[in-house]
């Protein structure tokens, strides 16, 4: 039967002829044959694979071998026995050389077909031993890959105990090896498979013997660690890293960073190396390792090393920026090597020259990935240009092409306008606002549950309406305590908190509500606002005097706002006393009516404040007063107490318990009158202060209260009376309030009579680091949202001090008006004196900017580039001096640190009581000279 195969095989008959009589050889195999004719088939199709000249032959050989070994295994047991196996591991076949992978392939699919057999076990003891040997030959990537496929389906003959080690180590050696000098696809894609295939066998052996695993990873460190220049270790080692557990990074990278035998010159290379692993394309957790090992470094202070690779490698990894594949590893460590390497430019510098290029390549493909590196992206060089500004000839081009495209104001408000707003009419901008930020808040509610695939939280209470009954805060949706992570946009930016307290003044008892808020609407005091009333209606001119008109002329139109009416109110004299000391005996309202002092409560006029002398401007603080005053809720405005399940006259309270970043405040000027059915304006002037605080009351520890404080305010005598009523109570929980500064921003100005008619334009304010001497200044001095404490303190208006400190500071030059398609200067006089100048252009919407305690504004950004961080740009010479210095510096660090590791080893071998004195000494003389200045001369300025 071999004849004819091997005579049919080598004859010119059509191939379709061949094929059939293969056919018929094959289904033979079942019919007996002596051993002699078994062996003399198993020889011929051994050959046929092996030496075959065609795939046709190949596959005849597979075929047949196939047929025969299954009906007549204990032929083929006896003819594929250890002595064959190792002769072809050792010498090859004939003219095929033993490292043609066709002869891994033919004993892989030899073990298949006897793996039932007993003498399976004596050719795995073999292999055991062959494959660590051709291991240890160093195979090419394809002969590694096909022995990996073997060991993957016969585990037995992966080496075991000592030799399991060896393997390993020699294994990474080998992968260490590995090289592709092709540049076309196909290959690069099979080598990247081949190499994949090692690493996982080197997984599953790790898995299986958890002790071969760090000896592993040693030899990984020792190759890549190598000084020797004849070598290159290939950067395949880097598909061992995904397979490496994280836990083991910190014990890891501390034990490499502080071994004594790891010179700085290995460590040098291995940083290197493992950085060139960015540039394997199946690779993951490369850049998790590599900023492990430059946060290692920077904790042993071994600077020298992290300046050198720094600069060394910084443009190779920009560089992988432009493989989509390697691109999110490259930029997490181009972040942190940018970031970290803070004394000096040059490293950033070495790239600014690629980042042109790169961003227009983003912003060309149009590929959503490549939209959000973008992003990310240019966030990175804004901070670093930020950082090291002074250079306007190398940024400007950056600054030009980071920039992205203008939104066309109309096609922005076609995508923001309500529903309900009708196209080409007179709308309320505050209520645009509103529609806006909630807008803004839901949609990215929607994409937060979208991304974390989980059901959202009910948002708690009732959603903002912009035409339900009126109430004085726009509420926004909120979720019962939300951490700032999961805290949308607008709630970090705009988002505060006011706690509504109602005290039933029959039982006492009380309720309290906490809202989360956007804008505070503003009503203006009945006594002011009835005396400049603008109707929508010319021909009708009620009568101002009438009492019911004053009181109706203040029931606002904007959605959620009300003005409360007038009526006296009870307040806690404890709160009182807090704000201003002891209260007096006896206390003037605004009635001059006096009021004899009580032990527990102050009577006081709801009217308050009115207009200073009858005929003064209200500010914007008279109306936050009355916005935040108490109201007693009488006649049909009761309040349903549950306690007493009736109506009963009840006191109201509200108070701001957590501050916005941003306070948005409306000035209700539009109100509708009840008794002739009008709608007016109210066109009174109102003063805007140019510094604004607001009283913020949190519940906080006692111990904490002197941290809560502005800096540059003094408390004594509130913290004293504090401290008397939490030392009578023995609670140490107290309810503090909190003066918080607020800077004003912007202004929205409404020209006309009617809110149906008139035009809108806004001034807005650039503010500049040249500020910074003003910013905290006013907090003893100026404005003070409690009247009442200014009156009692015999302190002048607030207005009048804000006007002071303007005319004296001269801060009225970084003003702007915009008016349509119109920007111009302008001045914060200007913006103060506009009503009284336009008697029909008021101030409908403000925005006050909260202010840190420390004395520093934002910076100045100039677009220019000459500098965005308030610094004026240095010379050359001493920006050079500078950076020379701190790299003396970091090298001094470095030293220190490595005298106290040398200390602490000798310590070891000795007893010393007292130790030894680690204090830092005096550092090298920075721009501020000593060793203990601010300047580039501290720690917090070195960050790696």
């Amino acid at each position: 039967m071999d004849k004819i195969l091997e005579g049919l095989v080598s004859s010119s008959h059509p191939l379709p002829l061949k094929r059939v009589i293969v056919r018929k050889v094959v289904e033979s195999a079942e019919h007996w044959l002596d051993e002699a004719q078994c062996e003399a088939m198993f020889d011929l199709t051994t050959r046929l694979i092996l030496e075959g000249q065609d795939p046709f032959q190949r596959q005849v050989g597979h075929q047949v071998l196939e047929a025969y070994a299954r009906y007549h295994r204990p032929e083929f047991e006896s003819f594929f026995n250890k002595t064959f196996v190792l002769g072809l591991l050792q010498q090859g076949y004939h003219s095929l050389d033993r490292k043609d992978v066709a002869i891994l392939d033919y004993i892989h699919n030899g073990l298949k077909l006897i793996m039932s057999c007993p003498s399976v076990l004596d050719l795995f003891s073999l292999l055991q031993v062959e494959v660590l040997r051709m291991v240890c030959e160093r195979p090419e990537p394809q002969l590694c890959a096909r022995l990996s496929d073997l060991l993957s389906d016969f585990v037995q003959c992966i080496p075991k105990g000592k030799l399991s080690v060896t393997f390993c180590q020699q294994l990474v050696r080998t992968i260490g090896h590995f090289q592709c000098v092709s540049t076309q696809e196909k290959e690069l894609r099979e080598y990247v498979s081949q190499v994949t295939k090692v690493s996982n066998l080197l997984q599953n052996i790790w898995k299986a013997e958890p002790s071969t695993l760090l000896p592993s990873l040693q030899e990984v460190f020792a190759s890549i660690s190598s000084t020797d220049a004849s070598f290159e270790p290939s950067v395949a080692l880097a598909s061992l890293v995904q397979h490496i557990p994280l836990q083991m990074i910190t014990v890891l990278i501390r034990s490499l960073t502080t071994d004594p035998n790891v010179k700085d010159a290995s460590m040098t290379q291995a940083l290197c190396r493992m950085i060139d692993w960015l540039s394997w394309p199946l690779a993951q957790h490369v850049d998790t390792w590599v900023t492990a090992l430059l946060k290692g470094l920077a904790a042993v202070q071994k600077f020298t090393i992290l300046i050198d690779v720094t600069l060394l490698k910084i443009e190779l990894v920009f560089n992988r920026l432009w493989f989509p594949l390697v691109r999110p590893g490259a930029l997490a460590v181009l972040s942190h090597m940018l970031l970290s390497f803070q004394h000096s430019p040059e490293a950033f510098h070495l790239i600014v020259p690629h980042i042109v290029s790169l961003v227009h390549s983003f912003k060309s493909d149009g590929l959503p990935s490549s939209t959000a590196f973008l992003v990310q992206l240019t966030e990175l060089i804004h901070c670093m240009m930020y950082h090291y500004s002074g250079f306007p000839d190398l940024y400007e081009p950056i600054l030009e092409a980071i920039k992205r495209e203008a939104y066309a104001p109309r096609v922005f408000f076609e995508a923001s306008r309500p529903p309900w707003f009708t196209p080409r009419s007179q709308q309320d901008c505050s209520e645009y606002l509103r529609f806006l930020l909630d807008r803004l808040h839901e949609e990215e509610k929607i994409l937060q549950v979208q991304s974390s695939h989980k059901p959202s939280a009910s948002l708690g209470c009732s959603e903002t309406s912009f035409q339900g009954v009126a109430n004085k805060a726009a509420v926004l949706t909120e979720s019962p305590c939300p951490s700032e992570g999961e805290k949308t946009l607008i709630e970090r930016m705009f988002g505060g908190k006011l706690r509504t307290h109602i005290c039933c003044l029959n039982c006492r008892s009380t309720s309290q509500k906490v809202e989360a808020f956007t804008d505070l609407s503003l009503a203006f005091c009945p006594s002011s606002s009835a005396e400049n009333l603008s109707f929508q209606d010319p021909g009708s001119s009620p009568n101002t005097q009438d009492g019911d008109l004053m009181q109706a002329s203040v029931l606002s139109e904007e959605p959620g706002v009300y003005s409360p009416a007038p009526a006296a109110f009870v307040c806690d004299s404890a709160v009182s006393e807090t704000m201003s000391g002891s209260p007096p005996d006896e206390i003037c309202c605004t009635d001059n009516t006096s009021v004899p002092h009580e032990s527990s409560k102050i009577l006081v006029n709801k009217d308050v404040p009115q207009k200073p002398g009858g005929g003064g401007t209200p500010s914007v603080t008279d109306l936050l007063n009355y916005f935040l005053a108490p109201e007693i809720l009488t006649g049909d405005n009761q309040y349903y107490c549950e306690n007493c399940a009736s109506l009963q006259n009840a006191e109201k309270t509200m108070q701001i318990t957590e501050e916005p970043e941003y306070l948005i405040l409306t000035l209700l000027r539009f109100s509708y009158d009840q008794k002739y059915h009008v709608r007016r304006k109210i066109l009174d002037n109102v003063a805007l202060p140019l510094v604004l605080e607001l009283p913020v009351k949190r519940t906080t520890s006692f111990s904490s209260l002197s941290e809560s404080w502005s800096i540059d305010v003094d408390f004594t005598d509130i913290s004293e009376n504090l401290a008397k009523k939490l030392k009578s109570s023995g609670s140490e929980e107290a309810r503090c309030s909190r003066l918080v500064p607020y800077l004003l921003s912007s202004v929205v100005v409404h020209s006309g009579i009617s809110s149906e008619s008139g035009h809108y334009y806004s001034y807005a304010r650039n503010i500049t680091g040249t500020e910074s001497s003003y910013q905290m200044c006013h907090q003893s001095e100026t404005l003070t949202l409690a009247s009442s404490q200014s009156h009692l303190l015999g302190r002048s208006g607030p207005s009048a001090v804000i006007e002071q400190d303007l005319e004296n500071k001269e801060m009225s030059k970084e003003w702007f008006l915009f008016n349509d398609s119109r920007v111009t200067f302008t001045s914060f006089q200007s913006v103060q004196k506009i009503t009284s100048r336009f008697p029909k252009d008021t101030a409908y919407v403000l925005l006050y900017k909260k202010q840190n305690s420390t004395n520093s504004l934002s910076g100045n950004s100039s677009t220019s580039g000459l500098w965005v961080n308030g610094d004026p740009p240095l010379q050359k010479e001493l920006m050079d001096a500078i950076t020379k210095d701190n790299k003396l510096y970091l090298q001094e660090q470095e030293l220190n640190a490595r005298a106290r590791a040398l200390q602490a080893a000798s310590a070891s071998c000795s007893f010393r009581p007292n130790g030894f004195d680690d204090n830092d000494p005096p550092g090298s003389c920075g721009p501020t000279g000593g060793g203990g200045g601010g300047g580039f001369n501290t720690v917090g300025r070195l960050v790696f």
